[in-house]
Protein backbone atom coordinates (compact mmCIF):
# COMPACT_ATOMS: atom_id res chain seq x y z
CA UNK A 1 0.00 0.00 0.00
CA UNK A 2 1.55 3.33 -0.82
CA UNK A 3 2.19 5.86 1.69
CA UNK A 4 0.83 9.60 1.54
CA UNK A 5 2.32 13.00 2.68
CA UNK A 6 1.24 16.50 1.98
CA UNK A 7 2.68 19.22 0.68
CA UNK A 8 2.30 20.78 4.19
CA UNK A 9 5.43 17.84 5.28
CA UNK A 10 7.73 19.04 3.00
CA UNK A 11 7.29 22.88 3.31
CA UNK A 12 10.86 24.41 4.67
CA UNK A 13 11.79 28.39 5.14
CA UNK A 14 15.30 29.93 5.36
CA UNK A 15 16.23 33.19 6.26
CA UNK A 16 19.18 34.53 6.08
CA UNK A 17 20.95 38.37 6.66
CA UNK A 18 22.47 38.89 2.96
CA UNK A 19 26.65 39.86 3.94
CA UNK A 20 28.76 42.02 2.42
CA UNK A 21 30.74 38.55 1.89
CA UNK A 22 27.92 37.69 -0.12
CA UNK A 23 28.05 40.13 -2.57
CA UNK A 24 29.59 39.93 -5.90
CA UNK A 25 32.06 43.01 -7.75
CA UNK A 26 28.63 44.97 -8.04
CA UNK A 27 27.50 45.29 -4.44
CA UNK A 28 24.79 42.67 -5.29
CA UNK A 29 24.48 39.41 -3.79
CA UNK A 30 25.66 36.66 -5.87
CA UNK A 31 23.26 35.13 -8.14
CA UNK A 32 26.13 31.35 -7.21
CA UNK A 33 25.11 32.00 -3.67
CA UNK A 34 21.50 32.59 -4.14
CA UNK A 35 21.77 29.40 -6.00
CA UNK A 36 23.72 27.46 -3.00
CA UNK A 37 20.83 28.77 -0.87
CA UNK A 38 18.74 27.09 -3.01
CA UNK A 39 19.92 24.07 -3.26
CA UNK A 40 20.35 23.59 0.02
CA UNK A 41 16.31 24.50 0.49
CA UNK A 42 15.47 22.00 -2.14
CA UNK A 43 17.49 19.31 -0.32
CA UNK A 44 15.81 19.73 2.88
CA UNK A 45 12.57 20.08 1.13
CA UNK A 46 12.91 16.89 -0.62
CA UNK A 47 14.99 15.06 2.37
CA UNK A 48 12.18 15.83 5.09
CA UNK A 49 9.11 14.83 2.37
CA UNK A 50 10.67 11.43 1.38
CA UNK A 51 12.77 10.41 4.41
CA UNK A 52 15.66 10.16 2.56
CA UNK A 53 19.15 11.85 1.33
CA UNK A 54 18.34 13.22 -1.80
CA UNK A 55 20.83 14.85 -4.65
CA UNK A 56 19.96 17.37 -7.43
CA UNK A 57 19.04 15.91 -10.69
CA UNK A 58 18.41 19.36 -12.42
CA UNK A 59 16.89 23.12 -12.36
CA UNK A 60 14.41 24.32 -14.26
CA UNK A 61 15.11 27.87 -15.58
CA UNK A 62 15.95 30.56 -13.01
CA UNK A 63 15.37 34.32 -13.45
CA UNK A 64 17.08 36.72 -11.49
CA UNK A 65 14.24 38.76 -11.29
CA UNK A 66 15.37 41.38 -8.64
CA UNK A 67 18.65 42.31 -7.20
CA UNK A 68 19.07 41.65 -3.74
CA UNK A 69 21.31 43.92 -1.59
CA UNK A 70 23.35 43.54 1.24
CA UNK A 71 22.25 44.15 4.31
CA UNK A 72 18.70 42.66 3.29
CA UNK A 73 16.84 40.01 5.26
CA UNK A 74 16.38 36.82 2.43
CA UNK A 75 13.57 34.28 2.79
CA UNK A 76 13.37 31.23 0.75
CA UNK A 77 10.26 29.20 0.99
CA UNK A 78 10.25 25.19 -0.43
CA UNK A 79 7.76 22.59 -0.74
CA UNK A 80 7.66 19.61 -2.99
CA UNK A 81 4.86 20.52 -5.90
CA UNK A 82 5.41 16.98 -7.63
CA UNK A 83 6.47 13.66 -7.28
CA UNK A 84 7.10 10.48 -9.34
CA UNK A 85 8.49 7.15 -8.81
CA UNK A 86 11.90 8.12 -6.70
CA UNK A 87 11.96 11.74 -7.65
CA UNK A 88 10.36 15.14 -6.45
CA UNK A 89 10.13 18.80 -7.77
CA UNK A 90 10.58 21.28 -5.02
CA UNK A 91 8.95 24.65 -6.04
CA UNK A 92 11.04 27.37 -4.53
CA UNK A 93 10.28 31.38 -3.85
CA UNK A 94 12.92 33.95 -3.40
CA UNK A 95 12.14 37.31 -1.41
CA UNK A 96 14.18 39.76 -0.05
CA UNK A 97 13.04 42.07 2.97
CA UNK A 98 14.33 45.81 3.16
CA UNK A 99 14.07 45.67 7.16
CA UNK A 100 14.74 49.00 7.14
CA UNK A 101 11.35 50.13 5.29
CA UNK A 102 9.78 46.58 5.70
CA UNK A 103 9.59 46.34 1.63
CA UNK A 104 9.31 42.84 0.55
CA UNK A 105 10.48 41.91 -3.50
CA UNK A 106 10.28 39.04 -5.43
CA UNK A 107 13.74 38.10 -6.58
CA UNK A 108 13.66 34.36 -7.86
CA UNK A 109 10.85 31.62 -8.09
CA UNK A 110 12.65 28.09 -9.66
CA UNK A 111 11.80 24.28 -9.29
CA UNK A 112 14.66 21.61 -8.63
CA UNK A 113 14.21 18.11 -8.97
CA UNK A 114 16.07 16.17 -6.34
CA UNK A 115 16.22 11.93 -6.17
CA UNK A 116 15.89 9.95 -3.24
CA UNK A 117 18.84 7.77 -2.60
CA UNK A 118 20.24 5.21 -0.26
CA UNK A 119 23.41 4.86 1.49
CA UNK A 120 24.58 2.86 -1.78
CA UNK A 121 23.36 5.24 -4.15
CA UNK A 122 20.79 3.78 -5.42
CA UNK A 123 17.60 5.52 -6.35
CA UNK A 124 14.31 4.84 -3.61
CA UNK A 125 10.64 5.38 -3.96
CA UNK A 126 8.86 8.53 -2.67
CA UNK A 127 5.84 9.04 -1.04
CA UNK A 128 2.95 9.71 -3.33
CA UNK A 129 1.73 13.48 -2.67
CA UNK A 130 -1.78 14.32 -1.10
CA UNK A 131 -2.98 17.63 -2.32
CA UNK A 132 -5.24 19.74 -0.40
CA UNK A 133 -5.99 22.77 -2.22
CA UNK A 134 -6.58 24.28 -5.33
CA UNK A 135 -3.18 25.66 -5.19
CA UNK A 136 -1.52 22.73 -4.81
CA UNK A 137 -2.93 21.27 -7.69
CA UNK A 138 -2.76 23.92 -9.92
CA UNK A 139 1.22 23.43 -8.91
CA UNK A 140 1.51 19.39 -9.64
CA UNK A 141 -0.43 20.12 -12.72
CA UNK A 142 2.21 23.30 -13.72
CA UNK A 143 4.79 20.94 -12.64
CA UNK A 144 3.50 18.33 -14.94
CA UNK A 145 3.25 20.47 -17.97
CA UNK A 146 7.27 21.68 -17.26
CA UNK A 147 7.90 17.57 -17.34
CA UNK A 148 6.43 16.77 -20.44
CA UNK A 149 8.12 20.07 -22.10
CA UNK A 150 11.15 18.84 -21.04
CA UNK A 151 10.98 15.59 -22.21
CA UNK A 152 9.81 17.42 -25.54
CA UNK A 153 13.13 19.17 -25.72
CA UNK A 154 14.94 16.44 -25.05
CA UNK A 155 13.50 13.73 -27.94
CA UNK A 156 13.61 16.27 -30.43
CA UNK A 157 16.92 17.44 -32.66
CA UNK A 158 16.11 20.82 -34.43
CA UNK A 159 15.02 19.96 -37.87
CA UNK A 160 14.91 16.67 -37.20
CA UNK A 161 18.38 16.41 -37.85
CA UNK A 162 18.38 18.04 -41.33
CA UNK A 163 21.74 19.69 -41.74
CA UNK A 164 20.78 21.35 -45.09
CA UNK A 165 17.25 22.44 -43.09
CA UNK A 166 19.35 23.72 -40.53
CA UNK A 167 21.98 25.79 -42.39
CA UNK A 168 18.85 27.26 -44.84
CA UNK A 169 16.96 28.64 -41.87
CA UNK A 170 20.46 29.42 -40.23
CA UNK A 171 21.19 31.64 -44.01
CA UNK A 172 17.91 33.27 -43.72
CA UNK A 173 17.02 34.26 -39.80
CA UNK A 174 20.08 34.11 -37.86
CA UNK A 175 22.55 36.10 -40.41
CA UNK A 176 24.74 37.54 -36.87
CA UNK A 177 26.13 33.92 -37.14
CA UNK A 178 28.97 33.13 -39.17
CA UNK A 179 28.95 29.26 -40.09
CA UNK A 180 32.37 27.83 -41.73
CA UNK A 181 31.44 25.70 -44.74
CA UNK A 182 30.21 22.78 -43.43
CA UNK A 183 28.45 20.45 -45.97
CA UNK A 184 24.63 19.18 -45.66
Amino acid sequence: MATYKTVESSEITLSQLMLPSHSNFSGKIHGGYLLSLMDQIAFASASKFSGSYCVTASVDRVDFLNPIEVGELVTLKASVNYVGNTSMMVGIRVDAQNIQTGIIKHCNSSYFTMIAKDESGATLPVPRLQLTSREQVMRYLKAAERISARKQRIATEPFAGDLAKALAFMASDHADVDIEALSA
